[in-house]
């Protein structure tokens, strides 16, 4: 029912305006959808602390602050800020909003802030985070309320004088027209009327009020226009009517200036005059301001949606329920709205045995067969209205004792002297109270605890043993309730009682306990300390001791245990020395076998002990038998043997054992059979990294090279110096199963040469070859001679010596000496040529020159003197500079790089270079289609040293063609010319033409290119 001017300013609150900068757009129906999406996507608790709701007066700052754990995670979690259901805030960081996020590493905490700066009124509202790891999700709201500053006047918003406050479960009130009162009130009774109601805005009422006075001005389109304002109930109908004085006019509805077309929320009609609109089942988007126009005027009014208050007719009540059985929480409200429940703050998911029921105003949450993970509080809130109804659900068990791990008959044995700790599993909840007792000792009682408001122990005076005191005493836990009995005695034999209880009943069990076996014990013959060796009572009459001294005597006892107690100990047995063999060979391996026996190897064992080892055991036997035969009379001390006497192509399995004093020890066996037959391995020569290269060595050193090889049988070795057969008196050759040896004791330049080794098992062989060099030092060169003197120089030839000690002449050295005193002085010192100039010598003195030869070894024993001296006249020669001939610079123009036929894309520069080079410098004219170009804007022609470029500014189809450049001097005229094409894009992709032939070329390759437009500007074809 719509009724203008009716407004609850007491009881109720209405939406504020949709005008805040954080608020643009919101729609509820998309924030119904995302608390669907929500509450079935898989929950879980992230936060470690949630945010608080806060408030902060205008032009304040304030921080929300939320901190996740990352213990669980393997990165970051998302987290997400909202105001109200749906507007994110991280588009909004700014000027007045912050988002922040640190980690800390020693915690594994992030923590968010979201920081508001200089608050204003129009930021209060709910505000929503959200964080969010693969499936997991949590969120939580919170409430931010912007208070006015002392002394400033706050902004007036005409709608919030209907703010509505929270619904809360009261009795119905008869509806009052506040506006009525104010209407007809004398302004000095105004604040009074705003106290007695409750008015929170009374300043934006007066206002309102005065606008609604206003005095209309006749309209000359309608007739009758819209009230000022309409109010309606959520899920109503409302009706808007407006009467034309003229018919004809064309009438249109807007709502906050958007035009409003026909459908089924918005419906039109036409009678007469009257032009009518319904809107039906109006919700809280349609809270806003609506006009009407029909020519050039336009009538206006504004609709209020109310919320009805929410009543509560039968609200949830706390239920206690045992395992197992049925939970029904029931609750009914005044309006037939949906809702949602939630347990312990989490939203409640559906499953096959929780169910949720809505029919009309009754509301029900069903849980089928109760679990203990079902106890918790249950709150049920109904949409659009913040009125949570709560209940405790408790669910209980009766307690059990569980004795599944009892003998038949429930008998506990327990040894004489030992501690006794008897855990019994019990369960129910809550958790049962435990109390032990002795069935045949009278009143005593063991209690877990204090047991004077649990059940009156059976009547009896109760002897409460609180944990951690006593020799005998109950210890409890959620799970279980303990006996233990520190150090059993005879008269700890007997039947004990047990009695659980809580809320959902009791039970009771009786357990024996009695003392029976044999404990055995031992010591040091030196010693009197006697050591218990097993605490778990011996029932056999035999035992192994263990963890003993290998070398040390023990003496034993033995004590009998029964029900009643513990016997004497027994008479000490004769003393004896524990011996243990030693543990068996390792890496047992075979050796080398042949046609009629196999060798074996071995390790020791890695532990022998005070017993020693005395040698070793090894047998064989046949493969498809069992009997091992040893292979040895006597023990073997080595750890290498050789079976012998076997038939060939035969298979035998090998172990060996290791004997001491103690006895053999576990034997080791080889893994696989062995089969009884040579097996040739081809030859295989290892030449040294260092002799696949010539080996070089100074005459008078010895020379002993080593190859190693290998081959199975053992191979025949041959070798050879220079195809020829080895005089073994000068040089020695020592051959083993596995290498060769060459061996010169003191090396000659003859020996130098290439060695070549075969060796040979059965048909196959192997060659290799060595190349050893003998060096000495190199003779002298064989003639030296002045070639010319002049000034202060002296020019000298000389040729390369005879000998050069079989090894390159790395250089000479060239000394002088005065006539005079003939004492010779090096002039030049590793020098290369066989010519050279001896300068800086003394004007007036005679010199003689000699030259010596180096190789690696070094100088040459014997030097070659100059046969003639050369003077150094006192007089200089004049000297006449020579005459030269100017050289002619001049040259006619040559290409030094071509042009090459290129791509280009339609719409990016391209360019055409080539380089030129010719003197005097050659004129340069490019030319398309054997026109030249000239002043054309198109193209830009640059020259640089002697590069020329052609650039063609964004070319179309239309530029390709074949482009010339001409150099011309005054020596000659030279051209060049390649193919451009101009390629169009589509779509990003150019497909390449027909490859070009171009001259010179044997074969033309196809280019098949994938464009970049962002990059691209030529392509040349290679």
């Amino acid at each position: 029912m719509v009724d203008s001017l009716l407004f609850d300013g007491l009881g109720s609150r209405a939406l504020e305006r949709k005008d805040s900068e954080w608020s643009l757009g919101e729609s509820p129906a998309g924030g119904e959808e995302q608390d669907k999406q929500n509450a079935n996507s898989q929950l879980s608790t992230l936060f470690v602390e949630k945010p608080q709701t806060g408030s902060v007066k205008v032009g304040a700052n304030i921080t929300f602050i939320a901190k996740v754990k990352a213990e669980d995670l393997l990165r970051k979690p998302t987290i997400k800020w909202f105001k109200g259901k749906w507007m994110d805030l991280a588009s909004k960081a700014g000027k007045h909003l912050q988002l922040k996020e640190t980690f800390e590493r020693q915690t594994r905490i992030y923590t968010f802030e979201m920081q508001i700066i200089k608050a204003k009124e129009n930021y209060a509202g709910n505000y929503r985070c959200e964080v969010t790891y693969k499936d997991k999700f949590d969120s939580c709201s919170f409430d931010l309320e912007v208070h006015e500053s002392t002394g400033t006047t706050p902004n007036i918003d005409i709608r919030s004088a209907f703010k509505r406050r929270e619904v809360k479960q009261q009795e119905e009130e008869p509806e009052i027209d506040v506006w009525e009162l104010l209407k007809n009130a004398n302004p000095n009774e105004y604040e009074k009327i705003a106290f007695q109601y409750g008015i929170t805005d009374l300043r934006g009422m007066l206002k309102r009020l005065k606008r609604m006075r206003r005095v209309e001005k006749k309209s000359a389109a309608f007739s009758k226009i819209l009230d000022p304002a309409y109010q309606v109930d959520k899920g109503g109908k409302v009706r808007f009517v407006v009467e034309l004085a003229d018919p004809k006019l064309e009438v249109k509805w807007f709502k906050n200036g958007q035009e409003i077309r026909p459908s089924t929320k918005y419906i039109f009609e036409h009678k007469g005059n009257e032009r009518i609109m319904f809107i039906n089942n109006c919700s809280l988007t349609d809270d806003s301001e609506y006009y009407v126009t029909a020519g050039d005027e336009k009538c206006s009014t504004e609709l209020f949606v109310r919320v009805r208050p929410l009543k509560i007719t039968t609200p949830l009540t706390d239920q206690t329920v045992k395992l197992g059985k049925e939970v029904c929480l029931k609750c009914e409200i005044s309006e037939n709205v949906p809702g949602k429940w939630t347990k312990n703050g989490l939203p409640v998911q559906e499953g096959d045995r929780l169910k949720v029921v809505h029919k009309g105003r009754v509301h029900k949450l069903v849980i089928a067969n109760a679990l203990i993970e079902d106890e918790g509080e249950y709150v049920f809130t109904p949409d659009a209205y913040n009125v949570p109804m709560s209940a405790k659900v408790h669910v209980i068990d009766p307690p059990k004792i569980i004795l599944d791990g009892l003998d038949a008959d429930n008998t506990v044995t327990v040894i004489a002297g030992s501690k006794l700790r008897l855990e019994i599993p019990v369960t129910g909840e809550p958790p049962p109270k435990a109390i032990w007792s002795r069935a045949d000792k009278g009143p005593q009682v063991l209690c877990s605890g204090s047991c004077q408001s649990i059940m009156p122990c059976l009547s009896l005076p109760c002897q409460a043993i609180m944990e951690g005191s006593g020799r005998i005493r109950a210890e409890s836990y959620p799970d279980s309730s303990t006996l233990v009995i520190d150090v059993a005695e005879r008269d700890d034999s007997g039947v004990y009682n047990i009695n659980l209880k809580n809320e959902a009943g009791e039970a009771h069990a009786s357990i024996k306990i009695k003392v029976v076996g044999y404990f055995i014990e031992r010591k040091k013959k030196q010693s009197s300390r006697w050591m218990r060796l097993n605490f778990d009572l011996c029932k056999e009459t035999t035992f192994e001791p263990k963890k003993m001294i290998e070398g040390v005597a023990y003496e034993v006892r033995i004590f009998a245990v029964n029900a009643i107690g513990i016997s004497k100990p027994s008479m000490p047995s004769k003393p004896f020395v524990p011996l243990a063999v030693t543990s068996p060979p390792t890496l047992l391996a075979v050796d080398s076998v042949t046609d009629s026996s196999v060798t074996m190897k071995w390790r020791p064992p890695d532990q022998i002990g005070a017993a020693g080892l005395d040698g070793y055991v090894l047998e064989y036997c046949f493969e498809g038998t069992e009997d091992w035969i040893v292979a040895n009379t006597d023990l073997i001390d080595k750890t290498k043997f050789t079976i012998n006497g076997l038939p060939t192509d035969a298979k035998i399995f090998v172990r060996v054992k290791a004997i001491n004093a103690a006895g053999a020890s576990e034997p080791k066996y080889y893994s696989q059979p062995i089969l009884v037959k040579e097996v040739i391995e081809p030859p295989k020569i290892r030449i040294p990294r260092h002799l696949k290269q010539t080996y070089i060595r100074r005459v008078g050193e010895a020379v002993n090279l080593v190859i190693p090889f290998q081959g199975k049988p053992r191979p025949e070795l041959t070798w050879k110096k220079d195809g020829q057969e080895i005089d073994k008196n000068q040089i020695n050759i020592r051959n083993s199963e596995t290498d060769t040896i060459i061996f010169i004791r003191k090396a000659e330049r003859s020996h130098s040469g290439k060695y070549d080794l075969q060796v040979k098992v059965d048909k196959y062989e192997e060659n290799a070859s060595i190349d050893i060099q003998i060096v000495d030092r190199p003779g002298p060169p064989q003639a030296v001679t002045i070639e010319d003197v002049w000034g202060e120089n002296v020019a000298l030839t000389w040729t390369p010596p005879k000998d050069d000690g079989n090894a390159a002449i790395t250089g000479y050295t060239i000394q002088k000496a005065d006539k005079k005193s003939m004492e010779w002085f090096t002039v030049i010192e590793h020098y290369h040529r066989t010519n050279a100039t001896i300068t800086e010598l003394v004007i007036g003195n005679e010199y003689y020159f000699r030259v010596f030869a180096e190789n690696m070894c070094g100088l040459s024993e014997d030097a070659t003197m100059t046969k003639e001296s050369a003077v150094i006249a006192k007089d200089g020669k004049i000297y006449k500079n020579p005459v030269y001939e100017d050289f002619d610079f001049t040259e006619a123009p040559m290409f030094t790089q071509p042009l090459v036929n290129t791509y280009a894309i339609a719409g990016y520069n391209a360019t055409l270079n080539c380089s030129v080079r010719g003197n005097p410098k050659p004129k340069i004219t490019w030319m398309k289609n054997k026109v030249a170009i000239v002043d054309d804007p198109r193209y830009r022609m640059f020259s640089n040293q002697g590069v020329c470029t052609l650039e063609i500014r964004k070319p179309s189809p239309y530029d390709g063609g074949t482009y010339c450049c001409k150099a011309v001097n005054d020596l000659g005229t030279v051209e060049i010319e390649c193919k451009l094409e101009v390629k169009v894009i589509y779509q990003g992709v150019n497909t390449p033409g027909q490859p070009v032939s171009l001259e010179g070329q044997q074969q033309v390759q196809k280019v098949h290119i994938l464009l970049d437009i962002s990059i691209f500007r030529s392509i040349p074809l290679t």
